[in-house]
């Protein structure tokens, strides 16, 4: 379910001259028996509000005032969201005879006393601001509308502005379509509001609330783009502008040698989508993804408590990496089957978490998985899979993919390994290896080549402080081993400090032997997985000029730049 929660205007949406009618009411109660949620929003008081309409029950919660106050009708919990109005400015209108209400939070009047109240204001030197809604003129603390009252509501709600569709008619209703991914104007709506609409329905009042509704019901507004919708840049073709997905209803494969970057693209990538508030889980089998996310669930001695992750990620401010580390190689298929799950349950009460990126899809949905169906059914979107075997993966999940982004040494190799698992014909292309910041894509649904583009660093440097390569112990097929031109050494370095310690204390032979060889920048892209690290240092092994002591002083900065200094 991509909208779990419909907002709703008052006077002159879902009530015509002040009366909300017998269909338009069954439509909200259709709605809440579906299992989704309703909210309304007005600019009202709320005890008028009650008068005209005493079923607000039918709302979870109700927000006045124009922002003003919060009401939560089961328990009739009243609670201001902003300060009081100031006592001066109400006897300075009421004695210039401005006819004037007194909320919790709001003073209002009509048209045309607003000249005076702006002039009132002015005098006073106050911070409050005048909100029009058809001949309505409200007077509250600044900053204060639709939009942030609403805010309260999802923050309540534990949902996302993502997740919500809101419907109106008037001025005062412009900043919460604008909040909500979608936006509808009834059909009596101001122009101006039909303007910013993403669809705008063809009947008016409650009627068009009704319809849509009936929308929401059978397609999840599937058939609508939500202009506010922002993008998401996968990079910049080479001459022809920037290349860009629609975070919702897309699902992307990457796939590329080791050490190719990988995890570099997966960085800038879910930076990006978390900058617009789209909410993102992190399925990381290797710990490799540790320093994505804010919270980090299981580590090498303890396998990651799925209840605790799902009530996290009840909160769409949050961002999760779940390390599988703690669980045998063997039981993590199935433990991901639970995990996964547990996921798509919460993604059908609140829409979220919008993304779940999926490392080694290879080992964790194999070819041979024949669960992957179930959980992987059509429809389903806000997938990110990674492997470095895409004929592997379980052929439900790639049938589902829209575009395929190949990197690294062998780019038509990938391509053709995916076109072949879900029997397409391969594209044609080189197989060329493919610079440092470049990637090939394909969407082979639409049937266009494939194309290169350069892909988009992250806004801040990933730096790996983790444990596994500065401190931790890697396997010894992983390690690095110092043996020297004649192979008589046998050092092993099982981690960055150790490789550090062991750089000091080899003679100048062995060190320029495995400098020269390139042996050094190998290690650092193959195993550490850091491209930026790796290319740096490949400058100063084909560098002839540097002596062994100045090699080895620049490659220690180099890595204590970029790691809490490991030695």
């Amino acid at each position: 379910m991509r909208y779990p929660v419909l907002v709703c205007d008052y006077d002159g949406t879902i009530a015509h001259d002040g009366t909300v009618n017998a269909p338009t009411l069954a439509a909200l109660k259709r709605l809440r028996e579906s299992g989704r949620r309703l909210a309304l929003v007005t600019g009202r008081e709320l005890p008028d509000l009650q008068r005209v309409f005493p079923r607000l029950d039918v709302f979870e919660y109700v927000v006045a005032e124009n922002g003003g106050l919060l009401y939560h009708p089961a328990t009739h919990e009243e609670r201001p969201l902003a300060e009081s109005p100031p006592e001066a400015l109400a006897q300075k209108l009421k004695t210039a005879g401005v006819p004037l209400s007194v909320g919790r939070v709001i003073l209002a009047t009509w048209e045309p006393h607003e000249t005076t109240v702006l002039a009132a204001i002015r005098d006073l030197g106050l911070e409050h601001q005048v909100i029009f809604n058809k001949g309505a003129v409200m007077i509250l603390p600044g900053g204060v509308n639709k939009a942030t009252g609403l805010t309260a509501v999802l923050q309540a709600m534990k949902l996302s502005p993502h997740n919500a569709v809101a419907i109106g008619d008037a001025e005062n209703d412009h900043h919460m379509l604008a909040l909500c991914e979608c936006g509808v104007a009834v059909a009596n709506a101001l122009p101006s509001l039909k303007q910013q609409a993403d669809w705008v329905t063809s009947a008016d009042h409650g009627a068009g609330v009704a319809q849509l509704i009936d929308k929401l019901l059978v397609s999840d507004l599937s058939d609508i783009l939500c202009r506010k919708q922002r993008a998401v840049s996968l990079g910049h073709f080479d001459n022809d502008g920037d290349w860009s997905i629609q975070p919702y209803g897309t699902n992307l494969l990457l796939s590329g040698t080791s050490g190719s970057g990988k995890s570099t693209f997966v960085t800038g990538f879910l930076e990006r989508l978390s900058e617009q508030g789209y909410q993102y889980c992190v399925i990381d089998p290797e710990g490799d993804y540790e320093n994505l996310g804010p919270v980090v669930f299981g580590r090498p001695d303890q396998p990651p408590p799925i209840d605790q992750v799902i009530k996290l990620l009840e909160d769409p401010e949050e961002n999760v990496v779940i390390n599988l580390l703690g669980i045998p190689l063997a039981d993590r298929p199935a433990f991901f089957e639970r995990l996964f799950a547990a996921l798509l349950g919460l993604r059908a009460r609140t829409g979220r978490p919008h993304w779940a990126l999926i490392d080694e899809a290879h080992h964790l949905l194999p070819s041979t998985n024949r669960s992957a169906a179930a959980l992987f059914s059509p429809g389903l979107s806000g997938i990110l899979a990674i492997t470095v075997h895409p004929d592997h993966v379980a052929r439900p999940v790639l049938e589902l993919i829209d575009i395929v982004i190949a990197i690294g040494g062998t780019p038509a190799e990938t391509l053709e390994r995916f076109a072949r698992a879900i029997d397409r014909t391969p594209p044609k292309l080189a197989n060329d290896p493919l610079p440092a910041a470049a990637a090939i894509g394909w969407q082979w649904r639409n049937d266009e080549p494939p194309r290169r583009f350069t892909r988009i660093p992250p806004r801040s440097e990933r730096r790996r402080h983790d444990r596994k390569y500065a401190l931790g112990e890697l396997p010894p097929e992983l390690s690095f081993y110092f043996r020297g031109p004649q192979g008589k050494l046998n050092l092993r370095a099982q981690n960055l400090a150790i490789f550090l310690q062991s750089a000091e204390g080899v003679g100048d032979e062995t060190w320029l032997y495995h400098l020269r060889r390139g042996d050094y920048s190998r290690w650092f892209q193959e195993v550490i997985k850091d491209d930026d690290l790796a290319d740096v240092v490949r400058g100063i092994e084909r560098d002839t000029r540097p002596s062994p002591k100045d090699a080895r002083q620049f490659i220690r900065q180099q890595i204590e730049k970029r790691y809490t200094a490991p030695a």
